[in-house]
């Protein structure tokens, strides 16, 4: 664990960098909530972005700003990260954010390149960071200017950015010396697009924890990963980079042999409890208990929500439109291999009830094989509806007037439209 605190409080509007010639953003790790799959995001992000000399978070590092989650990222940072990290202020970030950051306005300065931070988080540009900006512009040691802030400016892409008039107030800054100015940086967008605004590069990056959302027809969820993006000076001019984190997995967890165990034990343990809960509130739902039933879903989904905290942190993040084909060759061993072995081995030892168990799974695996190739072709995938025996696990494409498998009613399939039963 890193001894020094690696989150830099700002108190003072220009920070001498002197030996710094590239640099990290992350957007967005925490305006989701600040849950363990998430922060394994953004653990991710950090572990990547130490390749460089520092790092910049572009906002909404939280998702309420009060004085104790500030400490949660604060702590998870000091103890990620092995640079030192910059921040500014996103919509998310309020109250105690000066309390634990300091300025919200202020300038990097570094011999290759400058990097002035400015405060939109309620959407509006104040006048001490356009005055900031404007004496940074004027002098002669700062080039590669580089423009960042939250809320993103008027683009192509999408409406959710700061209105014409603020873009204005901004723009009347900076116009004299936009020879200067390099890229405008911002976050905000879970998701990640490039534009250009007065002929400047324009990156919104919002990758680094909060789940990645469709923006617009043309930037789906499916097309974006998590994601930092790199600066760094190459004879005098700076350039950049989108680095994906799908094949740069967050190691340190499972570098542990004992946590390791533990982790994976411990999603047992919870998944064990979620299907009790399950199936106790089914019971009770069906003797008319609905209260019970109510609590034991919710107990459910608890102990479910748990197991999924556990298992991101032993779990490898792939790129999304790969995640759908890497499972089909686990339901192709299952009902090929393992569940048909599992069946021989219980009809030799005469287990009756195990070897049903097998049988109904295995004819559910190869489905659900088949369907897992359909769907490896994202955008063409044309099932509306899947249904679910509640009795066997037998999946069907269309309704049954019983389970093919074991003859539950078609009365009791669920159906599944749009992810939703």
């Amino acid at each position: 664990m890193n001894s020094k605190s690696r989150i830099i409080r700002i108190n003072q509007l220009l920070n001498y960098l002197p030996q710094c010639d590239s640099f990290a953003v992350i957007g967005d790790p925490g305006c989701e909530g600040l849950g363990t799959s998430m922060m394994q995001v953004y653990a991710n992000a950090l572990e990547e972005a130490c390749r460089d000399d520092f790092i910049l978070v572009a906002g909404d590092l939280v998702p309420i700003g009060d004085a104790r989650h500030y400490h949660t990222i604060c702590d998870i940072t000091n103890s990620l990260s092995e640079r030192d990290v910059y921040v500014l202020r996103g919509n998310h970030d309020t109250g105690a954010y000066c309390d634990s950051f300091g300025l919200m306005n202020y300038a990097l300065i570094s011999p290759d390149f400058t990097i002035v931070v400015l405060d939109n988080a309620m959407r509006k540009f104040d006048q001490e960071g356009l005055d900031l900006l404007g004496k940074i512009l004027a002098r002669n040691d700062c080039k590669n200017v580089v423009i960042t802030f939250h809320i993103p400016l008027p683009n192509h892409f999408i409406k959710n950015c700061v209105s014409q008039e603020e873009y204005e107030k901004l723009r009347a800054v900076y116009l004299p010396y936009k020879d200067k100015v390099k890229y405008f940086v911002c976050g905000h967008v879970h998701s990640r697009f490039e534009d250009a605004v007065d002929d400047i590069p324009f990156i919104c990056t919002g990758g680094g924890g909060a789940m990645i959302e469709d923006v617009s027809e043309d930037i789906k969820a499916s097309d974006i990963d998590y994601h930092i993006v790199r600066f760094w000076c190459k004879s005098g001019v700076l350039t950049h980079e989108i680095v994906d984190l799908g094949d740069r997995p967050y190691t340190r967890e499972i570098k542990d042999p004992i946590a390791k165990e533990k982790l994976a034990d411990t999603v047992k343990g919870e998944l064990y409890a979620h299907l009790h809960y399950l199936t106790f509130a089914e019971r009770a739902e069906k003797r008319g208990y609905k209260k019970i039933a109510n609590l034991f879903y919710a107990l459910a989904e608890s102990e479910y929500r748990h197991a999924r905290s556990f298992f991101s942190i032993l779990n490898k993040t792939q790129p999304f439109a790969e995640t759908g084909k890497n499972f089909i060759a686990g339901e192709v061993f299952e009902y090929e291999k393992l569940y048909a072995m599992m069946q021989d081995y219980c009809k030799e030892q005469d287990l009756p009830l195990s070897r049903q168990a097998y049988r109904d799974a295995s004819a559910a695996e190869k489905i659900h094989a088949e369907l897992l190739k359909e769907a490896a072709d994202l955008d063409n995938f044309a099932r509306d509806s899947i249904y679910v025996c509640p009795v066997c696990g037998f999946v069907m494409t269309d309704k049954k007037d019983r389970c093919p498998i074991c003859g539950a009613p078609g009365r009791v399939l669920k159906k599944y439209t749009e992810g939703r039963a």
